[in-house]
């Protein structure tokens, strides 16, 4: 049977997401602050605007389109998926919600006196990582390779639990996987390197989308 997915969107076009779910042979239904409903085999959070910074304990310097009731929904969602030992699947604004969940904070604004910024205007900014051995970025696509990035913001003190897998040139954290919890974390967006969108600059993502609904099976 296909695994069924609940993805946390914003309340925008869930189209790559599903598509990518599709294609790696589940069943997606994106929802906007939807309830924790253990029905489903496994949780997607998806990408969007940036986390309350009042949630990890410092003031706004530079977050943007806060949504306080999606930080609130996602929050739950992590609670009842996790403790019930369901998969988890974050990207981008995901991978951040799950740090903040586990104690972790937030680099709010990756820009000059930092790092640079890992986006470009109108699209998708190229570029490469490395990876850890051992590690599932290490299996899938070995010890460096390149990915698409769209985010101003990043990992800080990583949360309890986690550990970095995957960086970018700059040191941002670009993967964490958990001691115990069936999770995948990204910050790059997967979504949109497979499919229609996959592109001969990046790794192939739907290789993730088949590991993550493996574990959902």
């Amino acid at each position: 049977m296909n695994p069924r997915i609940l993805i946390s969107t914003g309340g925008g076009d869930a189209g790559n997401y599903l598509n990518a779910i599709q294609a790696a042979g589940g069943i997606g239904e994106a929802r906007y602050l939807p309830a924790p409903d253990l029905g489903y085999d496994g949780l997607l959070l998806s990408g969007g605007e940036d986390v309350d910074p009042a949630l990890f304990g410092q003031k706004n310097r530079g977050s943007k389109g806060i949504d306080r009731n999606r930080d609130r929904a996602e929050l739950a969602l992590l609670e009842a998926f996790c403790n019930a030992g369901k998969p988890v699947f974050a990207i981008c604004r995901g991978h951040q919600v799950v740090n903040v969940w586990l104690g972790g904070d937030l680099v709010q604004d990756l820009g000059p006196g930092l790092v640079p910024f890992h986006q470009k205007p109108g699209g998708d900014l190229v570029h490469p990582v490395q990876a850890e051995k051992g590690t599932l970025l290490h299996r899938l696509y070995g010890p460096a390779f390149p990915v698409n990035s769209r985010h101003h913001q990043g990992l800080g003190r990583l949360g309890q639990g986690l550990r970095g897998t995957a960086w970018s040139e700059d040191g941002v954290a670009e993967a964490v996987e958990h001691q115990t919890l069936p999770l995948i974390s990204v910050q790059f967006h997967p979504e949109r390197m497979t499919g229609a969108l996959a592109r001969p600059d990046t790794v192939d993502g739907g290789a993730l989308f088949r590991v993550f609904l493996g574990l959902c099976e």
